[in-house]
C-alpha cells in the first residue's frame, strides 16, 4: 500500500530559479476513456457493422439495458461507501459507543472499499517515491513548506490522467524568464486518515481543535489540474517557511539598518541606566546633560523598536504572500470534499465498466471471426484512436472479467466470442430480473 507515512515532510525551491524540466512523468497510457457514452454509441453505430435500422434499434437497446444493469449495481456501490464513511466523516461529533477494534475493522472495510471503487474508476495510486521527489521539484509554486503529518496516521494520493503544460518562470529577481515544461494530474483524490485520539499528545489534540478537526475521522479531497510537482500543497495544514534567499534578502537590508543604530545608541544606554538608578533612589544624583542624553537614549530605544517592527512586518508580508499564492492555487481547483465526493467516483466507475463491456462486446460481435484476447485490445485501441484521437490502454481484462460475470461471453480455446443481439437480450432480462425476484406465490397468481 503506497502511502505517506506520519513523518515530517518539506519541500522547497529557492526564488533564483534553479528548477529543471519535469519529463519524469509515468509514460504508461491511461485506461481512462474520456469519451461521453451516448458519442460513444453514437460513433460505433456510424461505425457501418449494423447494417439494417432494425440492428441498430436493438443496439441501442441493449446498451440502455446494459447501462441500466451497471447504475442498479453502482447504486449498491454508493450505498456501501456512504454506511462505510458514516463512523468516519469529519462532520460526526461523537462515536464514544464504538470501542477501539470495531473501529480498526471499519476503517478496513472502507479503506478497501473506496480503493476498489477508485481502481474502477480508473484511478492510479501515487507511488511514496514519487511524492518525495516531487517536492524536491518547484516550477508553479516557488515556495517553501511544511506540514505536521505527525497527526495523520496515513495520507494516500489517487490520480487519474495527465498532460504536459508549459509554463513561464523567473529568476534573478524576475530579469530572468524561461518556459518549462510541467507535467499536471488531470484529477487528484487525497484521502488523509487522522490518528485516534488515543495516539495523539495534548499538543496535538489541541491543534486539532483548532482545525476543527476530530480524532480518527479521514478527510477526503478531490482537485483537478494539479501540477505534479505541487502534490505537497496539497497536505492539510500546510505552513510557509521562508526560504534561504528570503531570509538572505529581509535579513540583509535589516542587518544594515540595524547596526547603526545600534551603535549609536550604545553610549547613551548607560546614562539611561544611571538616569534610572536616581528616580528608583538607587543613585545620589546626576547631572542635566545626563538627563537629555537618558532621553536620546529613549528616543533611539523608540527607533530601535520600529525598525525591528518594521522588518519584522515585511517578514509577515512575505510570509502571507506565499500563503495566500498557495490557498489560491489549492481553492480554485478543490473540485468537491469528503462523502460529496462518492457521487462523481462511483459514477465515473459505472460510465468506465459499462463503456468497456460495451466495447469489447459491439467488436466481437461484429468481428468476422472469433477473435484472441491481443486483437480485441488491439482493435479497439486503434479505432478509439482513429475515432477520437485517443492513446488509451484498453482495460481488455476488466472487461472480459465483467462479460463473463454477465453471461455475454463465450470461450474456445484462445479465441472469444459473443451471442447474437437477440439472445444477449434475453440474457439481461435474466440478469436484470435477479436484482427483484418475485415471490413464488405472486409469481402463481
Amino acid at each position: 500500500m503506497a502511502s505517506i507515512p506520519a513523518t515530517q515532510v518539506e519541500a522547497q525551491g529557492e526564488p533564483g530559479g534553479r528548477s529543471q524540466v519535469q519529463s519524469d512523468l509515468p509514460e504508461e497510457r491511461e485506461r481512462f476513456i474520456p469519451v461521453r457514452k451516448s458519442d460513444l454509441l453514437d460513433a460505433l453505430i456510424d461505425h457501418g457493422a449494423l447494417a439494417s435500422d432494425v440492428e441498430r434499434a436493438r443496439f441501442r437497446q441493449f446498451w440502455r439495458q446494459l447501462a441500466s444493469i451497471y447504475h442498479y449495481i453502482s447504486f449498491d456501490q454508493l450505498e456501501k461507501l456512504r454506511d462505510d464513511y458514516y463512523y468516519f466523516s469529519p462532520e460526526l461529533a461523537d462515536i464514544d459507543h464504538l470501542d477501539a477494534e470495531t473501529l480498526e475493522r471499519l476503517h478496513s472495510e472502507f479503506d478497501d472499499t473506496l480503493t476498489d471503487v477508485l481502481k474502477e474508476a480508473n484511478f492510479v495510486e501515487v507511488p511514496h517515491d514519487d511524492i518525495t521527489h516531487a517536492h524536491s521539484q518547484r516550477h508553479i509554486l516557488q515556495v517553501k513548506i511544511e506540514t505536521p503529518t505527525e497527526d495523520y496516521r496515513e495520507i494516500r494520493f489517487f490520480h487519474r490522467g495527465h498532460h504536459t503544460e508549459q509554463v513561464e518562470t523567473s529568476s534573478w529577481f524576475g530579469l530572468r524568464k524561461r518556459r518549462v515544461d510541467v507535467s499536471v494530474y488531470d484529477h487528484v483524490i487525497v484521502m488523509v486518515m487522522i490518528k485516534r485520539e488515543s495516539d495523539l499528545s495534548k499538543r496535538q489534540l489541541k491543534r486539532l481543535a483548532k482545525n476543527k478537526l476530530r480524532p480518527g475521522s479521514i478527510l477526503i479531497k478531490y482537485f483537478r489540474n494539479i501540477a505534479r510537482s505541487d502534490l505537497n500543497m496539497l497536505f492539510p495544514e500546510v505552513r510557509v517557511v521562508m526560504s534561504a534567499f528570503d531570509k538572505v534578502a529581509l535579513g540583509l537590508p535589516a542587518i544594515a539598518g540595524g547596526i547603526p543604530i545600534i551603535l549609536n545608541l550604545l553610549p547613551t544606554v548607560t546614562v539611561l541606566f544611571l538616569v534610572i538608578g536616581f528616580y528608583l533612589g538607587i543613585t545620589g544624583e546626576v547631572e542635566q546633560d545626563a538627563v537629555k542624553k537618558a532621553f536620546a537614549a529613549i528616543s533611539g530605544l523608540a527607533a530601535l523598536g520600529g525598525f525591528i517592527l518594521r522588518q519584522w512586518l515585511r517578514y509577515q508580508r512575505q510570509s502571507l504572500k506565499y500563503q495566500k499564492e498557495i490557498a489560491d492555487n489549492v481553492y480554485f481547483r478543490n473540485i468537491n470534499n469528503n462523502a460529496g465526493i462518492f457521487d462523481y467516483v462511483i459514477g465515473t466507475a459505472e460510465e468506465q465498466e459499462s463503456k468497456e463491456v460495451f466495447l469489447a462486446y459491439y467488436f466481437l460481435l461484429t468481428a468476422s471471426e472469433p477473435l484472441s484476447q491481443t486483437e480485441l485490445e488491439s482493435r479497439i485501441e486503434g479505432w478509439l484512436k482513429e475515432r477520437f484521437g485517443l492513446d488509451v490502454e484498453f482495460a481488455v481484462d476488466d472487461a472480459l472479467r465483467m462479460m463473463n460475470d454477465l453471461g455475454l461471453l463465450k470461450r474456445s480455446g484462445d479465441t472469444l466470442s459473443v451471442p447474437s443481439l437477440d439472445d444477449a437480450m434475453i440474457v439481461l432480462d435474466r440478469h436484470w430480473a435477479k436484482f427483484f425476484p418475485v415471490p413464488t406465490a405472486v409469481a402463481r397468481t
